[in-house]
């Protein structure tokens, strides 16, 4: 996928692996994506999870026939950060006709629970 011109490429987000039921994102834990008392910024895990979330939805849907749009999504920020890598993990709760709900946890290095989120998204048909 291409990320240039992206929120995704300004917070240097990769991704690791793609898959209908699985998506693995990584994101840095740098100056791009500190908060100004240089810890993770809970809004940069937020962009992460939605993210992964969104294009595991586009995965499973024909991209010639719908859009899909994050309608929600909650985070729960458990550990704080300052440097490093986090990692991504995204697995469908539910894939329905018109929404599907997807759990994201957010890791470090060392596995420890960075957050977990949850976000809804809305599977809208092209017209």
């Amino acid at each position: 996928m291409n990320f240039n011109n992206t929120l995704m490429e300004a917070l240097g987000i990769e991704t690791v692996s793609l898959d209908t039921d699985q998506v693995v994102m990584t994101m840095p834990v740098d100056r791009r994506t500190h908060q100004p008392a240089g810890f993770l910024h809970g809004g940069a895990n937020v962009a992460l999870a939605e993210s992964a979330a969104s294009i595991g939805a586009f995965l499973n849907v024909d991209p010639e026939k719908f859009n899909i749009f994050g309608i929600e999504i909650n985070a729960n920020h458990i550990k704080s950060k300052r440097e490093g890598t986090v990692t991504a993990k995204a697995e469908p709760v539910h894939k329905g006709k018109t929404t599907m709900v997807w759990e994201i946890s957010i890791t470090d290095e060392h596995d420890n629970l960075i957050c977990i989120s949850r976000c809804t998204i809305g599977i809208v048909p092209k017209r």
